[in-house]
């Protein structure tokens, strides 16, 4: 598959404003690039940074985890890349009300529009190491995007403490679904 046609495919994506089938993709050919996603949701090729982020858009939209590790994914092939932390980024969040139904409401650094529930859990890691929770929120599939610390800060504001399983914890709630941040 040339460029060309890769181009021409995945803009018949973009005009559907849909994603790739890239679950659905098992090419045979399997290699790797030198593209790195930086923990601050810098996207990196050989060493210099993607300047273009409609580029860095086309390539997140054929982004599959298998396992532990990520690749970008075409029906020609899939080529590994490295991922320092979480492929996406969460610098924008608001809130807003569904009848009387929090929602909190996020933007990835690539522009997906999310809403914390069922379908976009919001997670809390306590690292060991730093003492320190980092959150973050399932964008697709198995592909998480981690919340920047500004918006973590706004988050914890909303919190509100509850009483889960004899044990008190800082709890968000967004769609109907409850998410527990931290043990109080």
């Amino acid at each position: 598959m040339s460029n060309t046609d890769l181009f021409q495919l995945l803009g018949k994506f973009a005009d559907k404003n849909t994603l790739p089938p890239v679950s659905d993709w098992h090419p045979e050919r399997v290699g790797e690039i030198d593209i790195v996603i930086k923990a601050n949701g810098e996207w990196i090729h050989e060493g210099g940074k993607f300047e273009r982020q409609d580029l860095a858009r086309l390539f997140a939209s054929i982004l599959r985890k298998d396992g532990d590790e990520y690749f970008l994914v075409t029906p020609a092939e899939k080529l590994k890349i490295t991922v320092e932390d979480a492929p996406f980024v969460v610098p924008l969040f608001s809130e807003s009300y569904d009848s009387e139904l929090q929602n909190l409401n996020f933007i990835t650094n690539m522009g997906d529009e999310i809403v914390a529930g069922n379908n976009h859990p919001l997670e809390f890691v306590f690292n060991s190491d730093t003492e320190e929770t980092i959150p973050y929120i399932r964008v697709r599939d198995n592909l998480k995007a981690r919340i920047k610390q500004n918006v973590f800060y706004q988050l914890i504001e909303l919190a509100k403490e509850k009483e889960v399983d004899g044990e008190s914890y800082m709890v968000l709630e967004s769609s109907g679904v409850e998410f527990k941040v931290c043990p109080i």
